[in-house]
């Protein structure tokens, strides 16, 4: 074998980190870091007989990693070399380089935070940001700067820039080196419109691997993808001398090795895999690459509070690192399912798990850890403040921290156990119940797939308890259906038995299959529902959830939803979930139920309606009539009303009404008078209607309200002379006629008045300090506007004699002076003779 890059720049390495401290690796794709560098330091004397912990982001990759550096030195994994995964260990006393995934070391840091045995840490692959990665690199420093100035530190990846994790580390070095990358020809091939993925993900196989030597290997968004591109080739016929090797985290370890190692019977492989074959992994013979361009992506809904996997287009380092997989020994070829256009349109790199994830699990490492303030640690990206703070809330809820941050015993036993905060929780009581067992499996079932295949006449089933009784029978007798994923049985058996193991229980006493939607609850807390028919609930977080169809579960009154679909309208989807009663409810969730009495305007009733409730969260437990509620309480409701039925609610006299625009016209000329539009109204209610409020429960009440002295009050007795002055009710007109004065539009108040009454009056009358003309609408006879005018002089003067020559045949025993100036005003048919 030729000479790997690595090794050229592994001098350079070994010597900086002799010096002490920490360094940055960036080195391409194939260059041969994984494998090569590790076992360059297991002779350093710096070492001191302590062992390298080395991370690597997925449990496949650090298997692998390990069993290759043991077959470099003649042995078995275990070795020199061994490995640390979930549920798998091959480790021993003469084990020097540890291979773990993330999880494991946060671990190991919480148990020994010195790392007494440990003299170097690397971090593999550092590029993709896992939320564990970036937790146990801001442990390690930690741990470093107080406990263990002598611990090293290097971060390797292919892909990361390297200045930001240099100065994280302390303006720690970096080392680059090539890759030993053969050159790999790019074609973009999208689908033509309407094609589905999986027929043309088919056919580009099938031509890519008809025209170009080598491996095909296929990168698909999951599980479901890859199978139904598997059933797609299968149906057209696979060639002989190929086989088709799915690839993905939850395969049993047999079927991933198969597809990354040679063909026992020398066929060609077509692997279709997740990004779990992005990096890290080296699969021989490889020549060809197939990326759909998408993968899947877990993010965490600020809106719901729910987890949920998103599927997203790769960014363009994720793209390079794969289509690098055709060029590791030979020149090869990567097709890429999307245009030019949208690949100048991918972003630059993945986003950091820590910015888009549920943060609950990392809040309860950082409080074991004894660190209450994340910004006191150092971090690539700090979390974000509102996700860590609903975070923490949450495990103040689940009993995990005290209000001010701090871990509790039981948080403390919850982190020990390595699960989410949500089945940690639920483990530890069920433990004190004696359902540990009936828990590992719910926990294990809900971290799996669901195991039931949809299929001809199959009906809705969000019922987990169905998949909790196929695991119980498939564990007793050995059955498991037809419709039933018998490998998803298999991890969900493994990792349930891997759970108690870790509880270390002896008090998995016979499974009350009865009690499942109780430990749920435990768990979920905020996802206890209360049926409001038709197979909708409403959660205790306020949430509204359905289920996806008529089933059993429908019926119950009361549920705990362990799993949602929340992407799609405005009520989630109920994937599943196992009823709860009431009794169980009252009696385990008592310290979370409160008694209150609620006092609301019931727009059905026409008044305010007040109750005595029993409540968990948003749920009403129980409710009865309340017997005498606080006035102030019925006084608010009754604002509430009429916020939510607007000021028409109350009883507008035209008193009233000619009042407020009154007030109005004045707050129009000068802002020290109040705000009498209906925005601002209803803003202020508690300061101009609410004294006035009690005694009252109802509608018909408010409509006794009288609101002309309400609205007077408000100016005070001060103002209420000056508006009189100023925005009268009535203006006096020459024939002595005291005329209203209509205010509906506080810009243009209007005085409609006879013509004849307005005789002898020279200029239009103002009002508001002088600053507003009246609108004069002057009325024939029969009282209908024949001129509208602000600018009486000017009427007189040129539009009066067009008026008197119309009106004067129609009305010829009304009087029309030649000289209107001059003649003698008159709201009679002709004025009295002098």
């Amino acid at each position: 074998m030729n000479e790997l890059p690595i090794q050229r720049v592994l001098p350079e390495l070994l010597d900086r980190l002799r010096r002490g401290g920490s360094a940055v690796l960036v080195a391409e794709p194939g260059a041969g870091k994984t494998t090569q560098v590790p076992l360059a330091f297991i002779h350093e004397e710096w070492l001191s007989g302590r062992k390298i912990v080395m991370l690597e982001p997925r449990r496949l990759a650090a298997r692998s990693a390990a069993e290759y550096m043991s077959r470099m030195l003649g042995e078995q994994p275990g070795g020199t070399v061994g490995y640390r995964v979930r549920m798998d260990s091959r480790t021993s006393r003469a084990t020097k380089i540890e291979v773990v995934t993330e999880g494991i070391l946060t671990r190991m840091l919480q148990s020994d935070p010195g790392l007494e045995d440990v003299g170097m840490i690397i971090f593999d692959e550092f590029h993709e940001r896992n939320l564990q990665g970036d937790l146990g690199l801001a442990l390690a420093l930690e741990a470093k700067a107080a406990l263990r100035e002598d611990l090293r530190i290097l971060v390797m990846s292919a892909t990361l820039e390297a200045e930001p994790v240099a100065a994280l580390l302390g303006n720690a070095p970096v080392v680059n080196c090539p890759g030993r990358q053969f050159p790999v020809e790019t074609v973009y091939r999208p689908p033509a419109a309407g094609t589905p993925l999986e027929k043309h993900m088919a056919a580009v196989i099938r031509e890519a691997s008809a025209s170009h030597p080598g491996d095909v290997l296929a990168f698909l968004p999951g599980r479901g993808e890859i199978r139904r591109v598997q059933a797609e080739l299968e149906s057209g016929g696979i060639p002989a001398d190929c086989v088709v090797r799915p690839l993905y985290g939850q395969l049993p370890q047999k079927e991933q090795e198969a597809a990354v190692l040679p063909d026992p019977q020398g066929r060609r492989k077509w692997i279709l895999a997740t990004s779990i074959a992005e990096t890290s992994l080296t699969i021989d013979g490889v020549r060809i690459v197939v990326d759909c361009g998408y993968m899947r992506t877990q993010l965490f809904s600020a809106r719901t509070g729910m987890p949920y996997l998103a599927t997203d287009r790769v960014s363009r380092a994720s793209a390079d690192q794969r289509r690098g997989r055709a060029g590791r020994t030979a020149p090869g070829i990567a097709y890429r399912l999307w245009s030019h256009e949208v690949q100048n349109h991918l972003r630059s790199r993945n986003t950091p798990e820590m910015l888009q994830t549920d943060l609950a699990p990392l809040a309860l490492e950082l409080a074991a850890w004894g660190v209450q303030d994340p910004r006191d640690m150092l971090w690539l990206d700090p979390p974000p403040e509102n996700a860590y703070e609903r975070g923490k809330e949450l495990l103040q809820r689940l009993g995990a921290a005290r209000p001010d941050g701090s871990v509790t015993e039981k948080g403390r036993k919850m982190a020990e156990l390595g699960l989410h905060p949500r089945l940690s929780a639920m483990m530890l009581q069920a433990e004190e119940m004696g359902q540990s067992g009936l828990a590992a499996v719910l926990a294990a079932v809900l971290q799996e797939r669901d195991i039931f295949r949809a299929g001809p006449g199959a009906g809705p089933d969000s019922d987990i308890r169905s998949r909790v009784q196929a695991v119980n029978r498939w564990e007793q007798q050995g059955v498991a259906g037809s419709h039933i994923d018998e490998a998803a049985l298999k991890r969900i058996v493994q990792e349930s038995r891997y759970m108690q193991k870790r509880l270390d229980t002896n008090s998995a006493g016979a499974w009350q299959i009865e009690k499942s939607g109780l430990l749920l609850s435990f768990a979920y807390p905020d996802r206890i529902g209360q049926s409001r028919g038709g197979g909708k609930f409403l959660l205790t977080s306020g949430r509204g959830v359905e289920l996806p169809g008529e089933q059993p579960l429908s019926r119950e009154a009361y549920v705990t939803v362990a799993a949602v679909d929340d992407r799609k309208g405005a009520e989630g989807k109920i994937l599943l979930a196992a009823p709860v009663s009431l009794e169980d409810l009252r009696r385990h969730h008592g310290d979370d139920i409160t008694e209150e009495t609620t006092v609301e305007w019931d727009p059905s009733l026409g008044g305010v309606k007040s109750r005595h409730q029993l409540r968990l969260g948003a749920i009403v437990l129980r409710e009865s009539p309340a017997a005498e509620p606080p006035a102030e309480a019925v006084a608010q409701a009754l604002l509430d009303g009429i916020r939510a039925e607007g000021l028409g609610i109350l009883a507008w006299t035209k008193q009233a009404v000619q009042l407020r625009q009154r007030l109005q016209l004045m707050h129009e000329a000068d802002p020290d008078w109040p705000d009498m539009g209906d925005e601002a109204l209803l803003e202020h209610l508690e300061e101009w209607l609410l004294p006035y409020l009690y005694g009252i429960k109802s509608r018909s009440g408010l409509q006794k309200l009288q609101l002309v002295p309400i609205l007077e009050q408000m100016v005070g007795w001060d103002k209420k002379s000056r508006l009189d002055q100023e925005a009268p009710t009535h203006i006096t007109v020459p024939s002595g006629s005291k005329i209203a004065v209509d205010y509906s539009n506080p810009k243009q108040p209007v005085l409609a008045v006879k013509l004849q009454e307005m005789f002898g009056l020279h200029e239009t009358p103002k009002i508001c300090f002088g600053k507003i003309p009246l609108t004069i609408h002057l009325l024939s006879p029969a009282q209908r506007p024949v001129q509208i005018t602000s600018d009486l002089a000017s009427f007189w003067k040129h539009g009066y004699f067009e008026v008197k020559k119309d009106l004067k045949g129609r009305y010829p025993k009304h009087y029309w002076p030649d000289d209107p100036l001059e003649a003698i005003p008159t709201r009679r048919t002709r004025p009295h003779p002098q």
